[in-house]
């Protein structure tokens, strides 16, 4: 089971803040380092110092880390155009030698597009299919070709389909929760399915949605990773537990049931159970970002436990 550290900077963090916690992330062993790519806080507070761009975050730490892979859950798919984010992420992954990975999605936060004067268009999901042939078409074409499309929101003419990624292929992440549309996508340009903030149960159902489209579009469905998001409250005894808990903002009783809290036996188990259901990647959202003896307690107590 690969652990990876997923944070989310709108909630207010600077990108000093972000850069201790990636390479605390390396130190301790962790996977990979990740971030939501929003522009506005989610509910209370003042969102200080105000909202950092993912791709310039991951730019930076592409050249401030060295091993640990580097990605977006999920970029939003109303943020940047295709050709442009194309470029965007194959830059960075030139810069870190081939350490990051795209998660893309269809974008759904309409508020911080209207804060920041981002156009919300009613038809997000057919723009994330178009989006998504577009960038892996891109980078998919050979030198001294060139690339064209003619899609309903998107048109691309002869396009240089430069500059490529460090890597032959960069992993692509698509995920959620829809039952017929998101489980198509994932099966045609997917590398990996995540499900965030789902139970056991439900992840289940949707990693089983996710396996019947590949068969259907004619691939192993053993050829995508599937992964969960879940938040994380991790303490050495029930004192602990309920400090990070009020921190966050949150009760213990329900980031139990909807997360992975608790003691590390405790997580360890829960974990266990979504590896069971063919989960074999867990991003840990981690919402308070100055707490490092967090992340150092899930390394030494929860990582350690398995394998």
């Amino acid at each position: 089971m690969d652990l990876r550290i997923f944070t989310e900077p709108q909630q207010g963090a600077s990108y000093d803040t972000l850069l201790t916690v990636a390479r605390a992330t390396e130190d301790l062993g962790f996977d990979a380092f990740y971030r939501s790519d929003h522009y506005l806080r989610m509910g209370p507070g003042d969102g200080l110092p105000g909202p950092t761009d993912a791709w310039i975050t991951l730019a930076g730490l592409a050249r401030e880390t060295k091993r640990i892979r580097l990605g977006t859950l999920m970029t939003a798919g109303t943020f940047r155009l295709p050709g442009v984010l194309a470029i965007q992420v194959a830059q960075v992954d030139q810069m870190s030698g081939g350490r990051v990975e795209l998660g893309l999605g269809a974008g759904w936060f309409e508020e911080e597009h209207k804060a920041y004067g981002i156009p919300f268009p009613k038809e997000k999901f057919g723009r994330l299919e178009e989006q998504l042939e577009i960038i892996t078409g891109l980078w998919a074409a050979g030198i001294g070709e060139t690339f064209s499309f003619d899609g309903a929101y998107y048109q691309l003419t002869d396009s240089p389909a430069l500059p490529k990624p460090a890597q032959a292929k960069v992993p692509v992440l698509i995920g959620g929760h829809g039952a017929t549309r998101t489980p198509r996508l994932a099966a045609r340009y997917a590398n990996e399915f995540n499900i965030p903030f789902a139970s056991v149960e439900d992840s289940e159902k949707q990693f089983g949605r996710v396996r019947e489209a590949a068969r259907t579009a004619g691939r192993a469905p053993d050829d995508l990773v599937y992964s969960n998001a879940l938040v994380v409250c991790v303490g050495k005894n029930d004192a602990e537990v309920a400090h990070r808990a009020s921190v966050i903002g949150r009760e213990v009783a329900e980031l139990k049931a909807n997360g992975l809290a608790g003691s590390p036996a405790e997580v360890v188990d829960k974990i266990g159970r979504y590896g069971a259901i063919g989960s074999s990647r867990i991003y840990l959202q981690v919402l308070d970002l100055k707490d490092l003896d967090h992340l150092e307690l899930i390394s030494s107590q929860v990582q350690s436990q398995l394998g």
